[in-house]
């Protein structure tokens, strides 16, 4: 069998390593919802992991009964649900039964010292009334980072367009808490952070006629 010089294989040799070297550094597309080498899911088109959703171990939101439309200035306001991602109708959601809104955003210092005020509150006053945070800010994995460290696990859902605020007719600024009677019709909209638990309670005592 002819054989070819060395120096002839030392470049052919070259030549596949180059080749193979390229193909290795090529680009290739990326699934952003697939899984990865490791077994676990890579983010979400979203940017949200169920590894992170999962941590988070929040409450899921309130789902609307068959048949359930909403009224009143959150109708037609679709929002997702931070615990799954899933869609929201909310006037639907909230229908019903009294419900607190608080509005937030994971920059908002005051909105930090408030949120677990609110935890407390909805353990308190169990199922009279839905306790809703409402993260007014599009950047959903710094909202599920902050409720992680602050050990929140109330039911929340991202208004991204901040269309909650705008439809209550409330100031672009933050925390606010938005009272929603059982019919949809907001009784109050609290532009101020609540200073404890028993503020809340008096709050929503007054507004909704919920003891807790």
């Amino acid at each position: 069998m002819r054989q070819f010089p060395v120096a002839w294989r030392w470049a052919l040799a070259g030549l596949i390593a180059v080749v193979a070297l390229a193909a290795a550094l090529w680009p290739r597309g990326r699934d952003t919802d697939t899984t990865a080498d490791n077994g676990q899911q890579t983010r979400s088109s979203a940017g949200i992991s169920e590894q992170q959703r999962g941590a988070a171990n929040l409450a899921a939101c309130p789902r609307p009964a068959p048949g359930t439309a909403g009224s009143g200035p959150l109708a037609g306001i679709p929002v997702s649900c931070l615990a799954d991602g899933g869609a929201v109708d909310l006037a639907a959601a909230l229908a019903g039964k009294p419900a607190l809104l608080n509005l937030w955003a994971y920059w908002c210092g005051p909105c930090a010292q408030e949120l677990p005020y609110l935890q407390q509150f909805a353990q308190r006053a169990g199922n009279a009334i839905t306790v809703l945070t409402v993260h007014s800010d599009p950047d959903e994995a710094k909202a599920i980072s902050r409720l992680i460290g602050l050990n929140v696990r109330l039911p929340g859902v991202l208004d991204a367009d901040a269309r909650v605020r705008t439809a209550v007719g409330a100031p672009a600024v933050l925390p606010i808490s938005v009272l929603v009677r059982a019919d949809g019709s907001v009784a109050r909209v609290e532009v101020r952070a609540f200073t404890g638990v028993d503020d809340i309670a008096t709050t929503v005592a007054q507004e909704l006629g919920v003891a807790a």
